[in-house]
């Protein structure tokens, strides 16, 4: 099976890479969110939040860090308990890999009580194989909890590119697949303690969630995916460190 899916991508890359640079040039260039990459939600007894990651970390497709993706998870943690001042940390480089990400912006992070990271769409892009991805994601798990301590990881589910609305077939196609076996690998690494795994579930892909770019998340949609997070991160603070976060709904 393998070798026969080898065989059909090789019989296919002429037209993937044709199709990779039309969307390429369609696609416009959205830049990074603006205004500051760290804040406060709510009052009352502390939770520190960080968020490391790629382009949808950075903000593309909001106008604040307060629209996007982090500044959205703040508000949404803060919301379900009363009483907590969500401190946010957004660290994200558009176009960041995993190994990126380990070596430029793992060693800014400031001690946090929970760390989300968002990575896996540039890694899908590259067509790094499920292995290395895991592999610089592990990597990225241990550095963090040896840089600031044992706290609860929460791995953000790599983004299904088969349903995403701006990429044809079958490039499209084979950017899905891709992507959900670096989703697949992620998911092994919550037999680690302190480490959980939310999926992007294709539900969450509607038209209104989309930028003007047809790739990166808009306010709303960058709300919704929060949500689908916040969801997540009981679960890990309940079971895994429990007592010293507190999250539950």
């Amino acid at each position: 099976m393998a070798v026969f899916r080898f065989f059909l991508l090789f019989l296919l890359a002429p037209v993937l890479v044709v199709q990779a640079v039309r969307v390429r040039r369609a696609t416009p260039r959205l830049p990074g969110a603006a205004g500051p990459t760290e804040g406060t939600v709510g009052t009352g007894g502390q939770l520190r939040l960080t968020v490391i990651g790629e382009s949808t970390v950075d903000g593309v497709g909001a106008g604040t860090h307060a629209e996007a993706l982090t500044g959205q998870l703040a508000t949404v943690l803060a919301g379900k308990q009363p009483g907590r001042e969500v401190r946010w940390q957004a660290l994200g480089t558009t176009g960041a890999s995993a190994r990126d990400v380990l070596h430029e912006l793992v060693p800014r992070i400031r001690p946090p009580d929970v760390v989300v990271v968002v990575l896996g769409v540039n890694d899908t892009l590259e067509l790094h194989s499920a292995a290395r991805y895991r592999r610089n994601l592990l990597a990225i798990v241990v550095e963090v909890q040896r840089r600031v301590g044992q706290v609860p990881i929460l791995l953000a589910g790599v983004p299904p590119l088969g349903s995403f609305p701006s990429l044809p077939r079958p490039l499209r196609d084979v950017l899905g697949a891709r992507a959900a076996a670096l989703d697949r690998a992620a998911r092994t690494l919550t037999r680690l303690p302190r480490v959980t795994h939310v999926p992007l579930v294709p539900g969450l892909l509607h038209d209104g969630m989309f930028a003007s770019d047809g790739f990166h998340p808009g306010p709303a949609g960058y709300r919704e995916w929060a949500a689908a997070l916040a969801e997540g991160l009981p679960a890990v603070t309940d079971r895994r460190h429990p007592g010293e976060v507190g999250l539950t709904s």
